[in-house]
């Protein structure tokens, strides 16, 4: 029984465009669940570039493990990516698999293997058979098309409840490009590079080498800075495709990273890339409150962003959101326990614009019935003023509920 919708899913979900030089189509290929699509195939214009950033975990699953030795070589033909098996910890079986994987498809676009991108996603530890794409592969290359956005991130799936779209066109050099993007994570989510999965295309020509710089610095900004759970996945991919197709219509190629038309993509490309990063976060597993937590007046960035994650990803927080209790003493405990510089008797701690403590103390002014009700909202705001310095960041992540233990106590069922 399919999941429902998780109560902080968009209300709207966005008209996608199609971006020129790339189609898409779905299928069935019964790799572990029935009824749905489990499948998707991507076909790119010939000179399409590429750009990737992938899971740091030490156990990369084998589809990781092809795409790092594959990114080098800044062209890309095809996209495979499957739900219901991670193909990870699958040794040998695991790398055979992607060999055929990328030799079907490959054969079904007409390209080189080394020119075909892999994902998977699902469960950890089955061997994945790819003998189920054989046919499969070559009837997708023959109905894709350039409209199937919302179709293609429904069919990477697993315990996502809404596929998560975005869309930015922005003028490059005077001529309007279109940048579309898609995700997919709900659980195994604290991404040290991207998300679960994610993949974005435009029709901009430019250089792979830019895309990786882009890539990175968005990444950062973005996927780097959500979590659910605290556990990174084997399989966190993230890529990015340039068809270069808007060249025909007088678009510049940019070659440089430094070039200044590039600065409206840049912003248009980080803003994407932020808004499918916080629909991860909205649809954490069992979720029923979006919690951003923002650190201010650290001694550095990273000091900051290491207290924030210590808030976003103690279950004590988590829990008591879910409970819909202010309780800013376990936001006190998730400061302290970071290992960062703090000064207690320096804290002062907000849930929304209400200050519950300050001083190392509870706010003299503290109002219990105000603050329940703000915590009654689907969207709750954790802010820390550390009063040390002038750094600060921004984490996103979700509370944690009954539903998060009974989606995954039972996963593989």
């Amino acid at each position: 029984m399919p999941p429902s919708v998780s109560p902080l899913a968009p209300k709207t979900v966005p008209s996608m465009p199609t971006v020129p030089g790339v189609r898409f189509a779905t299928a069935e290929a019964g790799i572990r669940y029935a009824g749905r699509t489990d499948v998707l195939l991507a076909l790119f214009d010939r000179g399409t570039g590429v750009a990737g950033v992938l899971t740091r975990s030490k156990c990369p699953s084998a589809a990781v493990d092809w795409c790092r030795a594959k990114l080098p070589g800044g062209e890309a033909r095809a996209l495979v990516v499957n739900s219901g098996n991670a193909n990870a910890f699958t040794g040998l079986k695991g790398r055979k698999a992607v060999e055929l994987t990328a030799k079907l498809a490959a054969k079904a676009a007409a390209c080189r293997p080394g020119q075909v991108f892999l994902a998977s996603t699902g469960v950890i530890g089955e061997p994945l058979d790819a003998d189920k794409f054989e046919g499969v592969l070559d009837a997708c290359a023959q109905r894709a098309t350039g409209d199937h956005w919302t179709d293609a991130a429904r069919a990477i799936m697993t315990t996502d409840t809404f596929p998560k779209v975005a869309t930015r066109t922005v003028s490059l050099g005077g001529v309007d490009v279109v940048i579309n993007g898609m995700a997919k994570g709900a659980g195994m989510i604290a991404p040290d590079m991207a998300t679960m999965l994610s993949f974005v295309a435009t029709d901009a020509p430019i250089a792979s080498p830019v895309l990786q710089s882009l890539l990175k610095r968005g990444t950062d900004k973005s996927f780097n800075c959500v979590t659910v759970d605290g556990d990174t996945s084997t399989s966190d991919t993230l890529l990015l495709f340039a068809t270069g197709a808007a060249a025909a219509q007088g678009a510049p190629l940019i070659g440089t990273a430094g070039d200044r038309r590039l600065a409206p993509f840049r912003a248009a490309l980080d803003d994407l890339l932020l808004d499918l990063a916080q629909q991860v976060a909205r649809d954490g597993e069992g979720a029923r409150k979006l919690i951003t937590v923002t650190v201010k007046g650290a001694t550095t960035e990273r000091s900051a962003r290491r207290i924030a994650f210590s808030i976003a990803n103690s279950p004590l927080v988590k829990t008591a959101v879910a409970g819909e209790d202010a309780n800013w003493g376990r936001v006190v405990m998730a400061v302290g326990k970071a290992g960062e510089p703090a000064d207690r008797d320096k804290l002062a701690i907000f849930f929304g614009d209400i200050r519950v403590a300050a001083q190392g103390a509870r706010d003299p002014d503290y109002n219990e019935k105000q603050t329940s009700a703000y915590m009654r909202g689907d969207e709750v705001t954790i802010t820390v003023e550390l009063g040390l310095g002038r750094a600060s960041a921004t984490v996103w992540t979700c509370d944690l509920t009954k539903e998060y233990v009974t989606i995954n106590g039972d996963y593989r069922s």
